[in-house]
């Protein structure tokens, strides 16, 4: 087994775990905030990792530049967080209640400024 192929599989290996860890977090987290992190960050760079596995395959053992993995590595890693903050702010407006256990919250200022901003408008 050659180092590449050792450095391959480490990328698939640790993707796939990422992947699983991002599953396990959808499913333990109690509240939609925590399943929407847990959704967009590790399983993110789960698909990134393995994505750059198969982009290096191909690159050398095939020696084929397939520019289309490429392009999905970097759609992948601009729009899948910004869909998770997109769905979490959402859920927030909407009033979807943070956990009861849950110390902070960093959105309220935010929001009753911008209620203020759109009461003194009107």
């Amino acid at each position: 087994m050659s180092l590449i192929e050792i450095i391959i599989s480490l990328f698939v290996l640790l993707g796939g775990f990422l992947s699983l860890l991002g599953a396990i977090g959808m499913i333990r987290f109690p509240d939609v905030y925590g399943r929407l992190h847990a959704a967009t960050k590790s399983a993110t760079l789960g698909v990134i990792l393995i994505m750059t596995a198969t982009f290096l395959f191909f690159l050398l053992y095939e020696q084929l530049f397939v520019a289309k993995i490429l392009l999905t590595i970097i759609f992948v890693f601009l729009t899948a967080p910004v869909a998770g903050l997109m769905m979490s702010r959402s859920a927030y407006r909407i009033g979807v209640p943070l956990w009861e256990h849950s110390i902070q919250d960093d959105l309220k200022a935010k929001m009753e400024k911008d209620k203020k901003k759109s009461r003194a408008k009107s």
